[in-house]
């Protein structure tokens, strides 16, 4: 027998095999789609290798994704997939710098550089994968295969997105249903697929030198390749593409065998097909039916909803015609004069709405009577205006309108409709007979129809089976309400685990219905839906989906029998209702209808920079239709003819159209300043400050995509927003013009406009962007540019001007003041001039009998590449578009409001909305970049002001697509309930906006029993006596698992970030659980007053607690900065005495028993020596009078000889530092216990203190009295602070010092010096400029390997967290950090993936020698 190695690659969607011989050569490789069963498809794979080569004996090795919890029960070796893969790359493919590698579902970047290894994957979106691809294929009507042929013959480009496969199809469906051809559109999809793993992946950086193509989509699609190759650049020389390359890592891992593991093919064969029986990990939920009569009941209770149909045959008189063309299918409907439906039709529209209609109408006229006609004609739906413009029908109307009209049809009381299509999910909302609100899905389709379609597809079944097999199925699964792919790999997971179809089916039901109720409609609990709730739309024919909406909302919903075709229905009641006698209608006759022509063409529109791509249908008899313009001007038509003020126009042009000096008047040459962010509020500043100073300034030009892709290579982040995205290409700009100096200030104070509110902050971003930009663009990097990023206070002018003297130290005190004072008035100038321009329009809007749009956002909202030409789409209706600070000066919201209001441009958005409650020819609708943290914060409270006084509010999501479709909806929807009202004169109440606190007295200390939430269970086991020892009875949760977090979701809105959920999640899960006495309990939260939304957390507790109906119970605060206080709860000296020793005995344990457990001898030794100490620290703690400070001195010397005296082993382990957002950082069941997982895959973990925060508050203070004008006072005791911390903390300093195995702490001046070459010490929100200096320190502790760990999309972490690495890497070649997502949603097995890459590289450091640790 001769012995031959075995690689399997278990990926996401197939399973790969490879057999090399004694030489390594290749002598069997196949793979296959496992369609989720992996054992059989392993199994089948290997039979085939049996029957060319008989018998063999293997040394096998497992890789890949799905792969680990095979590899275990196999008793196979597992080898990551990244080692395989570069293991086969060195071997084949020496010369690789960088192989990009995509998927199923997964894509990767690997750099090579002088040995080090590093990879970048998709972290929690899988836009541009394999998945992805096929998705697209499936909208075109073809496979990938199909999509590579077409885009053979390309001959432009469109723009798509491939951040989700949801966006991307409503980028490609308008192009679709316009007309596009497929060529294009394939190609287009390649493009977006390069865009995305560029951007999505590399973050910040770049590809260079030799890149190979691996992977089943790359090697399969020779187009895919060449559109990498033509986006990055490469000549033949540098562009690898290896044989076999979606073979690579199952090659590698056969590369990987030891000698010790041999197996023969025929047993590997027999353990695979004994099917082996894995365990649980995904949660189960309840069947959807327990039994078959209880599916009966529902089944006849369902089937009553019919809509009474008549024969068309046998019908004389007026019919009326409904279509609805949607995103995906065709609807048509035909009803009598008494509404009786004569005829229905659905039909998917193949990419053609127009032919599909046509094809429907010709049926019509072929079965309609002699004396019957079509007597009027509407139009509704996505293809609403194409329809109607080719028919030339009688009219269009929005389809909100028209599905409430079919839903009052069958039952008038309606207060809710809930519409899920294929890819769209609309929730209606009804109060007094009108459409109230309309939520839609902007963001992500994770609750949309074909998404099931999709998977059923996946696992080789029909859609109908697929929905049949989800009824009785016993443990559906529990896939919680997140992306669909990442529902992908849950579901994969699953499939490990031996669930079934059913299962897998009945999972994905309940999942569409969370994901609709609690991420897109986001409501908390099911019930305030409504009580009568009409289900429509494809999906809710699906049984198992109906029924999961009637468990989790706990209602009976009606579902219409026509529940595909309501949209066509009502349009055709509309018609019905529009009629008046003797109105001929103007459809075309089905003569001409019969001998209607069309073609379609795509020009580009030259009006403007938009360049809007037009698409021209043509139809016989010369009539047009052109769609994909913004503005009239596409129409070939003047732009806004009738003169209808806009004043984000206005702003701009007021904001940039200064005329610099040229260069000979300027003896201090150019500075270059980008058209970014905060530029949108004081370029009059610096444009005018520059210019007195002698400077030539020089602005980046207007944004637009061609910009966007400039500085694409930089990004370090990619869920950041787009506004930020574009400051990349703004400043590349700027260099690539050669201009030799950039200046691009962070602003951490805007100026003071709204005394009454908590503070005046600028937005973490907008604060410390200019951070991300020194620390990723590579040519200031590398010195090739001047960059200057001050942090400066727009507090007040003297503040401005006194760190301006410092940063232009070169230049005359006097001429800089001088400098300042004009820019300060340009800067008032201009806001006066918008108050005035706000006031006129207002006079005009009298003066007209117009309405008007306040469309509010924040100042870089004005930025037409950013806000996609919605402004002049509200223009085009007629209606007078203001932005948010014209009128944020009428407006006095009533204080306190229930957020802290602590960002200057969001307490502008507060007053706007105070204002527009007030008026009745106002509304708002609000712009929220996708992305923007704050706006979990502000959304809801500008709905509140607003709707409480009886408006609607609407809020449009808008990020780098320009799809307008979703935008036109909402924006039609909110003018038709406009109208309704108006004619219905409704009266309004007008109500205050503030919060009634409820106060914690001194009455309710006796009794009442305190609730804190869970953050770091090694340090708040101490401090819970501390607290109790001064007379508050203290609890904290325990609760702080899974189910709170799935509670957290209900009760806050799901753009905040993960701490807080889990935070909120604790409180409510303790409150619903019934323990306590809900009028003698109240909750506590810390507030930092920094302007992340941390402090902001305090109002989501507030809004939950309102939410459940229980506003009575009292949320204390506590904070140092006097934010808020209350009599009942005061931090004393005794107190914070006893916190400081508890958080310094934490402090001690975290040290000891991390860096002991992973080499004790004795396993639990060292956990019995913790719970020993920590009994005694109790004790010490819950003492009467005050502990005293010796016998601390003492404790901490013996705690830390005890520990020292444990016996343990002289292995060598790689030390794993972990640092990040604090809640996440300590908190086990928020980073998925992290400590206990690096200690299992035999690493040690190293967590800084969590005293260090609490010095990181103070010595920011120094810093802001130093740099930002804030009281030197404050800053004084901030120092006394530190010194008194520091002397506490001292006894554990020296006893640490003295011991043999521990590492003392850093003094926090230590971890400024450190972080400070890197990012500013202006960097304050969140975890702000520590998390830098916590990294270098662990680095200088010969710790190189780091897990960063953030909320998905912590607004601070972009900058200090990922922002950094780069830099970090520049600076310490020898640095491993791997930055990971939490949330709830993330994949665990993603983060396991990465973190596992990140490990294997510190075991290939540790063996190298002792100085790369």
């Amino acid at each position: 027998m001769n012995y031959k190695t075995l690689g399997i690659d278990i990926g996401s969607t197939t399973v790969k095999i490879a057999i090399l011989d004694e030489n390594e050569n290749l002598i069997f490789a196949d793979y296959k789609r496992h369609f989720a069963n992996i054992q059989e498809t392993l199994a089948d794979l290997l039979q085939e290798a049996f029957d060319q080569y008989g018998e063999m004996t293997l040394h096998p090795v497992i890789t890949g994704s799905g792969g680990l919890t095979l590899a275990n029960h196999l008793g196979v070796p597992f080898t990551q997939e990244v080692i395989a893969v570069s293991t086969s790359l060195q071997k084949l493919a020496p010369k690789t710098d960088v192989a990009i590698e995509l998927g199923g579902e997964d894509a990767k970047i690997i750099y090579f550089e002088n040995g080090n290894v590093e990879q970048r994957m998709n972290g929690i979106c899988a836009g541009g994968t394999g998945s992805f691809i096929d998705q697209m294929a499936s909208l075109l009507q073809t496979d990938a295969t199909g999509l590579n042929e077409y885009a053979k013959d390309y001959k432009a480009l469109y723009p798509i997105a491939a951040r989700c496969g949801v966006f991307a199809k409503t980028d490609i469906q308008p192009l679709i249903n316009d007309g596009a051809t497929k060529p294009d559109l394939s190609a287009s999809i390649f493009q977006a697929v390069v865009n995305q793993t560029i951007s999505g992946l590399a973050c910040g950086k770049p590809i260079r030198g030799h890149v190979a193509f691996l992977g089943g989509p790359l090697h399969f699609l020779s187009e895919l390749r060449e559109s990498f190759i033509r986006t990055l650049k490469l000549d033949e020389e540098h562009t690898i593409i290896p044989e076999n390359s979606h073979l690579f890592a199952a090659i590698g891992s056969a590369l990987n065998a030891k000698e010790d593991n041999s197996i023969s093919l025929t047993e590997m064969k027999d353990r695979l097909r004994n099917s082996i029986k894995l365990d649980f990990e995904v949660e189960r939920m309840e069947p959807l039916f327990a039994s078959q009569e209880e599916y009966d009941t529902f089944a006849k209770r369902q089937s009553s909803y019919k809509v009474k149909t008549g024969d068309l045959a046998t019908y004389k008189g007026n019919c009326y015609l409904g279509i609805d063309a949607g995103s995906t299918t065709t609807k048509t409907a035909l009803v009598g004069e008494d509404g009786t439906l004569l005829y229905s039709f659905y039909s998917s529209n193949n990419g053609n709405p127009l032919k599909t209609t046509i094809r429907s109408i010709k049926e019509i006229y072929e079965l309609l009577p002699e004396d019957a006609k079509i007597a009027y004609s509407c139009s509704t739906g996505y293809g609403e205006a194409l329809i109607k413009a080719a028919l030339i029908l009688d009219e269009g109307e929005v389809e909100t309108v028209s599905h409430y009209y079919a839903a009052a049809f069958f039952d008038p009381e309606v207060d809710c409709i809930l519409d899920i299509g294929g890819q769209d999910m609309k929730c209606i909302k009804i109060r007094n007979k009108t459409v109230d609100s309309v939520q839609l899905n902007e963001a992500c389709s994770s609750g949309c129809g074909s998404f099931i379609e999709t998977f059923a597809k996946s696992l080789n079944y029909s859609v109908q089976d697929f929905a049949k097999a989800a009824l009785f199925a016993e443990h559906p699964i529990d896939l919680g309400t997140r992306c669909t792919v990442f529902m992908n790999s849950k579901v994969k997971q699953a499939q490990k685990e031996g669930a079934s179809v059913s299962d897998i089916s009945a999972g994905l039901a309940y999942s569409v219905i969370k994901n609709a109720l609690f991420k897109v409609i986001k409501v908390s609990d099911a019930s305030e839906l409504g009580s009568q709730i009409v289900v429509q739309g494809g999906t809710f024919y699906n049984d198992a989906v109906l029924r999961s909406f009637e468990k989790i909302a706990g209602c009976e919903a009606i579902r219409p029998d026509i529940a595909g075709i309501m949209g066509a229905f009502g349009a055709a009641l509309i018609a019905r209702e529009h009629y008046t006698d003797g109105y001929q209608t103007s459809m075309l006759s089905i003569d001409a209808i019969n001998s209607l022509e069309f073609d379609t063409s795509m020009a580009k529109c030259k009006g403007c920079t938009n360049n809007c791509r037009l698409t021209i249908n043509r139809f016989s008899g010369g009539r047009q239709y052109i769609s994909g313009n913004r503005c009239e001007r596409g129409l070939g038509k003047q732009k806004n003819p009738n003169q209808v003020p806009n004043l984000f126009d206005y702003k701009l042009k007021r904001l940039f159209s200064y005329e610099p000096l040229t260069a000979d008047q300027a003896p201090r040459g150019p500075v270059g300043i980008p058209r970014v962010l905060n530029m949108y509020e004081n370029y009059p500043f610096w444009f005018t400050f520059f210019t007195k100073l002698g400077y030539q300034v020089i602005l980046s030009p207007a944004s637009n995509h061609n910009i966007y892709s400039l500085g694409i290579e930089s990004i370090p982040s990619e869920s950041e927003c787009y506004p930020a995205k574009l400051a990349h290409g703004h400043v590349t700009w700027l260099i690539k013009q050669g201009v030799p100096f950039i200046f691009y200030p962070a602003l951490f104070y805007e100026r003071n406009e709204t005394p009454d509110a908590n503070n005046h902050y600028n937005c973490p971003i907008v604060t410390s962007y200019s951070e991300n930009i020194k620390n990723n663009v590579e040519e200031i990097g590398r010195g090739e540019v001047k960059f200057s990023n001050p942090f400066l206070a727009f507090s007040s002018l003297e503040v401005a001007t006194e760190a301006l003297i410092k940063e232009f130290s070169d230049i005359p005190a006097e001429e800089v003041t001088a400098a300042a004072r004009a820019g300060w008035d340009e800067m008032a100038a201009a806001r006066d001039d918008m108050r005035k321009k706000g006031e006129e329009v207002l006079a005009w809007m009298e003066a007209n009998h117009k309405r008007g749009i306040v469309l509010a956002g924040r100042p870089y909202h004005v930025d037409p590449e950013i806000n996609h030409g919605i402004p002049e789409l509200i223009t085009s209706y007629g209606l007078a578009v203001l932005t948010e600070d014209s009128v944020s000066h009428l407006g006095h919201p009533d204080r306190p409001l229930i957020v802290s209001d602590q960002w200057m441009y969001h307490s502008r958005l507060y007053a706007a909305a105070t204002y527009v409650r007030t008026r009745d020819d106002l509304d708002l609708i609000q712009l929220n970049s996708f992305g923007c943290g704050l706006d979990a914060v502000t959304t809801d409270q500008v709905n509140d002001i607003l709707s409480g006084s009886g408006k609607i509010y609407t809020c449009l999501k808008i990020d780098e697509v320009n799809n307008l479709g979703a935008a036109r909806i909402r924006v039609r929807s909110l003018l038709s309930a406009i109208r309704v009202r108006e004619k219905k004169h409704q009266e309004r109440k007008i109500m205050p906006t503030n919060l009634n606190r409820v106060i914690f007295t001194e009455e309710m200390r006796k009794d009442y029993t305190i609730l804190c939430p869970q953050m770091s269970p090694i340090h708040f086991d101490l401090l819970e006596p501390a607290f109790r020892a001064c007379g508050y009875n203290f609890e904290v949760l325990d609760n702080d698992n899974r189910h709170s977090v799935d509670i957290g979701l209900k009760y806050v809105n799901n753009d905040a970030c993960y701490p807080s959920l889990c935070v909120v999640g604790q409180i409510m899960d303790a409150l619903l659980s019934g323990k306590y006495d809900l009028h003698k309990v109240a909750v506590v939260i810390t507030q930092t007053g920094g302007g992340c939304r941390a402090t902001n957390y305090i109002g989501f507790i507030r809004r939950a607690l309102e939410k459940a109906g229980m506003e009575y119970i009292p949320v204390v605060s506590i904070n140092m900065g006097g934010i808020e206080t209350n009599p009942g709860f005061k931090l004393d000296a005794n107190l914070l005495t006893r916190a400081a020793f508890g958080a310094i005995f934490g402090d001690i344990f975290m040290r000891c028993v991390y860096h002991m457990r992973p080499y004790e001898k004795e396993p639990g030794s060292v956990n019995a020596v913790h719970q020993k100490w920590i009994k005694k620290c109790q004790d010490f703690l819950s003492t009467k009078k005050l502990p005293n400070y010796f016998t601390f001195r003492k404790m901490c010397r013996e705690i830390v000889e005890d520990f020292d005296r444990i016996p343990i082993t002289d292995e060598k382990k790689p030390r794993v530092g972990i640092v990040g957002e604090i809640l996440v950082k300590f908190a086990p069941a928020a980073n998925n216990h992290l400590v206990e997982l690096l200690e299992s895959e035999g690493a040690e973990a190293v967590v800084p203190d969590l005293l260090d925060f609490m010095l990181y508050c103070f010595y920011n203070q120094i810093y802001k009295a130093e740099h930002l004008g804030t009281k030197k006072s404050t800053a004084k005791i901030a120092k006394m602070g530190i010194w008194a911390v520091e002397k506490i903390r001292g006894a554990a300093t020296d006893a640490l010092k003295k011991s043999k195995n521990f590492t003392p702490p850093s003094s926090i001046y230590d971890l400024v010096s450190y972080a400070e070459p890197i990012v500013s010490i202006g960097n304050q929100t969140g975890e702000g400029w520590f998390l830098t200096g916590e990294m270098v320190e662990l680095i200088h502790e010969g710790v190189n390997n780091i897990v960063c760990t953030q909320p998905f999309g912590c607004l601070p972490n972009h900058v200090v967290g990922k922002g950094v690495i780069k830099e970090l890497r520049r600076r310490y070649p020898q640095s491993n950090v791997v930055a990971i997502d939490y949330d709830p949603g993330a994949s665990e097995v993603n983060q396991l993936n990465r973190i596992k890459l990140m490990l294997s590289t510190a075991q290939k450091n540790l063996k190298k020698g002792p100085n790369i640790q």
